[in-house]
């Protein structure tokens, strides 16, 4: 148990501590935090709490929490151990140090949320049978809904890493070629009529893998470092029309927003 008092249905609990980026009006500078309760504890601040190495690696000047993604396994589990040690009722160093707490524990309520990391790459696969088949419906009709590879392979695209955004962030409606009628066979070009949205997770990669070199699935959890709650915009109608043969584009990368 944490010395911080959190209320019973807190979704940031001492057992759940979720990562990620902030700044504040009076420190613009983005570092790591983690939520715990009503608070955030700015892991800069604490960072001698850390072991030297943890900390010169994976805190001292970070901006986003690449380098703890791409420290591996091991690290994860002892930045996760110490973060739980630091916070826990039956640790001294920060409960006991009423300066050093009033240092490091921010009001969520006063803190900005950041991107969590550079996202290099992203892919999007269509992983959920129901969806796949409402979205197939919309597109092909009942009777061809699902696409016969899909029980059998993860289908997936490359969306556009550069729109990835947090979620908040105003997007504006995309325009592209559309049928403007259900029998219409010659394209117009205009606004989206047909805007979605999709609830969906995002799981962030740590460590790769070499070119050519498979990973196997008893190894994932040695590379997935977490994961985000994820909105994966979608212009239907520009997207039925532009999806073949080759899958998604403009229709699909427009916009891609993710929790903090």
């Amino acid at each position: 148990m944490s010395f911080i008092e959190i209320a019973e249905d807190s979704d940031f609990s001492y057992q759940n501590l979720p990562y990620g980026v902030f700044s504040t009006y009076s420190d613009p500078k983005p570092r790591i935090g983690v939520a715990i309760g009503d608070w955030v504890l700015d892991v800069s601040v604490v960072k001698h709490l850390f072991s030297p190495e943890l900390a010169e690696k994976c805190i001292t000047g970070q901006t986003t929490l690449n380098a703890l993604m791409g420290a591996g396994r091991a690290a994860w589990t002892e930045f996760r151990k110490t973060l739980q040690k630091i916070l826990s009722k039956e640790e001294p160093a920060l409960q006991h140090n009423a300066g050093l707490r009033a240092e490091a524990l921010i009001p969520a309520k006063e803190v900005i949320m950041h991107l969590p990391a550079q996202i290099g790459d992203y892919t999007d696969f269509y992983s959920s049978r129901n969806h796949a088949t409402n979205v197939g419906t919309m597109f092909r009709g009942k009777d061809n809904a699902l696409q016969p590879n899909w029980l059998h392979l993860p289908v997936g695209y490359h969306g556009r890493a550069s729109s990835v955004v947090l979620s908040g962030t105003p997007l504006r409606r995309p325009a592209g070629q559309i049928l403007p009628s259900p029998t219409a066979t010659t394209p117009v070009f205009a606004p989206c009529r047909l805007l979605d949205f999709e609830l969906e997770m995002g799981f962030f990669v740590g460590p790769g893998n070499d070119l050519g070199d498979a990973i196997k699935m008893e190894n994932a959890a040695d590379h997935i470092f977490g994961m985000v709650l994820m909105n994966d915009w979608s212009a239907r109608d520009i997207q039925k029309w532009e999806y073949v043969p080759l899958g998604p584009f403009n229709a699909k990368n427009f916009g891609t927003t993710i929790s903090p």
